[in-house]
């Protein structure tokens, strides 16, 4: 049977789904820097030392680490939009648990569930993947993506107009209605996708993982507290690398692991994992130098005298110009990759930091310096899970973009750490406060610089790929491998393989057969029914796809022979075929 036409089925969905997602992910972001606005006061509100205090931020960090990669791998196995309302139920239990007490352990325990809603991120990108029309997907990742950034610049101001006018409770019930409101909407909006990996949960995988990196991640968060060559943080560093080589070494004899490591290993994975990091200080020496040089009294002659809510409002563009910036990303990521965008994010982030360095002395200089970060951080936040979407199966999105959300929130930990610490080493000591000084946040900035300028260095060496949302295609022999890394080089044919009620079909076999009938190569449809085949050259081919309980297809197509793909995606019959 030979079938020919230009009209074929592509996903579709709620137009609703984008908005819903991106808000969910904003939400949960928020809980990252919810009680930003009232840390120098929480020793006095829960009655402890402050060196007890920050474990009410250091929590939620651990949690949200830890949750990334695990929320990402159970989407994967059990459904991505089922996992994104439990997480979205852990931070509501969470918010409500810190609303109703000022007990220090209650705290950190409510505060712990809010970290864990984190997992929201990569669940939301996977869903988006196997859910939205391709021609959609570029920009609603980059807005998901950057949701980070837009809860953490956007939730300041807010958190802090609560905080001054009203109990700081508040904004927990806050969080819980805004979280039940997310619940809501997703349930209603967001349909569950079809995609699943094959296996089981790795349990033992994600203890160890969750144990590797609360021994990492402590003593980066604590050092300052616990002195970084005591006995206690090298100890935990020295634990932490043990017990992440064990994890890594155990994860590789497994059949599903919680982890590829093979597939994180890639190029492309393995850099833009590393420049995720680098992004991750960036964006947290503006969240931290901020607010502080806004709030600092006029009196120590680079203070800007600001009040609470007005820092926070002068914070906000970061957030206001990474939404803006989602589209303008998908325009330029469609002309010229993924890559080129994110290096061009990093240079337009060292650009803002490096202007920062001399615009340090207005309020208005701060909100350009602002402005230019967001956009670049945006940028940069936008291309990360298309250049991981691109390089992984469709069964792996939820955990590869997991740990990819990860790998920013170890950048942020990292630049939590050391630039605290060199604003309180560079602080001078009035009346036994200390108080950062106009050189330490200039070393800050340095220090966000020199990040954006490894990033780059590192985002250089990616592989250029044009098209970075193309489906992978799964390699069933080393016939089918070759044709894999072909597709680098020219667009191919791409597209999706689904029945005749428009449900992807998984394991179908496509065939490229030339004008001479000859077969030029073939693929396995993935689990979302996606495939992708490169081409030898330029001109007229048929594309064929046979499954199992179904009736064979052939249609009729051209490629250019350049490096932009064709879309097709094949349509199934319903009868039943002897295979």
């Amino acid at each position: 049977m030979t079938h020919s036409s230009t009209d074929q089925p592509t996903r579709r969905t709620g137009g609703a789904v984008v908005p819903v997602l991106a808000f969910a992910g904003i939400v949960v972001a928020v809980m990252q820097t919810l009680l930003v606005p009232v840390i120098k006061d929480l020793p006095e509100l829960l009655s402890t030392a402050p060196s007890n205090a920050t474990w009410v931020l250091t929590s939620t960090l651990l949690s949200g680490a830890v949750a990334t990669p695990i929320m990402g791998r159970l989407g994967d196995l059990y459904g991505k939009r089922r996992m994104l309302l439990l997480s979205l139920s852990l931070m509501v239990i969470g918010a409500l648990i810190s609303a109703f007490t000022d007990n220090l352990m209650v705290m950190i325990v409510g505060r712990t569930l809010q970290g864990f809603s984190m997992g929201v991120i990569p669940l939301g990108i996977g869903l988006m993947r196997d859910t939205l029309p391709r021609e959609k997907l570029g920009s609603a990742m980059a807005l998901m993506s950057s949701s980070i950034g837009i809860g953490g610049g956007l939730g300041m101001p807010a958190a802090a107009f609560i905080a001054q006018h009203f109990d700081w409770h508040a904004l927990f019930f806050v969080a819980a209605g805004v979280g039940v409101v997310s619940i809501v909407l997703t349930l209603l909006l967001v349909p569950e996708s079809p995609a699943r990996a094959e296996g089981t949960f790795d349990v033992l995988g994600a203890l160890g993982l969750s144990l590797g990196l609360v021994l990492f991640l402590l003593p980066i968060t604590k050092g300052t507290d616990w002195g970084w060559a005591s006995a206690t943080t090298l100890g935990m560093f020295a634990a932490s690398v043990v017990v992440l080589v064990t994890w890594g070494v155990l994860e590789l004899r497994l059949k599903a692991p919680l982890v590829d490591l093979r597939t994180t290993a890639r190029r492309e994975v393995l850099l833009t994992n590393l420049a995720s990091i680098m992004i991750g200080v960036s964006f947290y020496a503006v969240t931290l130098v901020m607010p502080q040089l806004l709030q600092l009294p006029k009196a120590t002659g680079y203070g800007l005298g600001q009040s609470m809510v007005v820092a926070g409002l002068c914070v906000a563009p970061l957030g206001l110009t990474m939404m803006l910036v989602a589209p303008v990303y998908a325009r330029l990521s469609a002309r010229y990759g993924p890559k080129y965008t994110l290096v061009t994010g990093l240079l337009v982030i060292g650009i803002g930091y490096g202007a920062g360095l001399g615009m340090l002395g207005a309020v208005w200089q701060t909100i350009i310096t602002t402005v230019i970060l967001g956009a670049g951080i945006g940028l940069a936040y936008a291309s990360l899970p298309a250049l991981i979407v691109s390089a992984v199966p469709a069964s792996e999105t939820g955990a590869a973009n997991g740990l990819n959300t990860l790998m920013r929130s170890i950048g942020t930990s990292a630049g939590s750490a050391v630039i605290g610490m060199i604003l309180a080493n560079t602080a001078n000591h009035v009346n036994g406060v200390a108080i950062p000084t106009l050189h330490g946040f200039r070393i800050s900035y340095g220090i966000g610089m020199a990040a954006v300028v490894l990033g780059a260095v590192l985002a250089f060496f990616l592989p250029a790929r044009r098209q970075a949302t193309a489906p992978q295609l799964i390699a069933s022999s080393e016939e089918d491998a070759a044709l894999e890394r072909a597709q680098e080089i020219l667009g191919g044919f791409r597209g999706r393989v689904l029945d005749a009620a428009g449900t992807p079909v998984p394991r179908a076999k496509v065939t490229l057969i030339d004008r001479r009938g000859r077969q030029a190569g073939a693929a396995l449809t993935a689990d979302d029914g996606s495939y992708a085949l490169a081409v030898p050259a330029q001109g007229a081919y048929v594309v064929a796809a046979r499954a199992t309980g179904h009736g064979p297809l052939a249609s009729s197509a051209t490629h250019a022979g350049d490096d932009r793909p064709v879309d097709l995606d094949l349509s199934l019959p319903g009868e039943t075929v002897t295979a």
